[in-house]
């Protein structure tokens, strides 16, 4: 039997780089959501969204740490796709909407040098982590056994969940001005492009899950997906009662929206700790 590929210690420290990153802009969204207009590269409002983006940069952050220690493309591999289609897509954002962003003398400097680190991460980690994939993939490829095959259902829920983020997603994405109402708060163009990018990550991931197959092979996934459910959940529950400028609350409890938020957030969450847990299972 042949070796299993390795996954090159160019991708390791990749996804080990890419995971500092995402973890140094994900934890001052997620703990310190109404001070963006200095701690982050673009205001985010409102304070929700914020909250909503740090939680998933937080839960990216596991992923790309998990796989950047795994040795064995087979398992590590789940990290990657997903990673590059969100860091594409948000730089396509970023692009779209650079007028949004805190550069020139009217901010302050530290405001400034966050915005061109994020402006100098999305314009290189796409390119870089493209071509490091592809170096990956020239290499002799053999894959270790699936010893831990998912049960069918979960291989349907995933393949639903895929459908469901991936619309959702692209909708936010191409046309934020016709579907940014589907989300449970409100949202400009920009976070609602900012969101999609989350829902087309988080899709694809999903997607990858369910072609791979095998508990063991998706365990770091299975890991952020719970970090972010829980994050998303506990944001929701910190931040509902907070108001927007007009005085309306940011969350309408009596509008069917949010709670079907939640209820998808529960369902992500029973299936990854269903994968989870049977990740030893053979």
């Amino acid at each position: 039997m042949s070796e299993r590929t390795k996954t090159t210690d160019a991708m390791r420290w990749m996804l080990l780089v890419a995971a500092v990153l995402v973890t140094v802009i994900g934890a001052p969204l997620f703990l310190f959501p109404d001070k963006t207009a200095f701690l982050f590269s673009w205001t985010v409002n409102p304070p929700l969204t914020a909250a909503f983006l740090g939680g998933a940069y937080l839960a990216a952050g596991v992923i790309e740490f998990r796989a950047s220690q795994d040795t064995s493309w087979d398992s590590a591999r789940i990290a990657v796709p997903a990673v590059w289609i969100f860091t594409t897509m948000t730089l396509i954002a970023t692009l779209l909407h650079i007028d949004k962003f805190h550069l020139g003398a009217d901010f302050a400097p530290f405001t400034q040098f966050v915005t061109w680190v994020w402006l100098a991460v999305y314009g290189s980690v796409p390119i870089v982590m493209g071509a490091l994939w592809l170096l990956q993939l020239r290499q002799s490829h053999a894959d270790g056994p699936r010893a831990n095959p998912m049960a069918g259902w979960m291989r349907v829920a995933l393949w639903g969940q895929a459908a469901v983020l991936l619309s959702l997603g692209i909708g936010l994405f191409l046309a934020p001005g016709d579907t940014k109402a589907l989300w449970p708060w409100a949202l400009s163009a920009l976070t609602a492009r900012a969101v999609g990018a989350w829902m087309i990550g988080i899709g694809a991931l999903s997607a990858h899950m369910a072609l791979e197959g095998d508990n063991q092979r998706v365990g770091h996934a299975n890991a952020a997906v719970i970090v972010f459910c829980v994050l998303e959940l506990l944001a929701v529950v910190r931040l509902s009662t907070d108001k927007a400028s007009d005085g309306e609350f940011i969350i309408d409890w009596s509008n069917v929206r949010i709670w079907l938020f939640i209820a998808a957030l529960v369902v992500m969450l029973a299936i990854a700790v269903a994968g989870w847990r049977a990740r030893t299972r053979r």
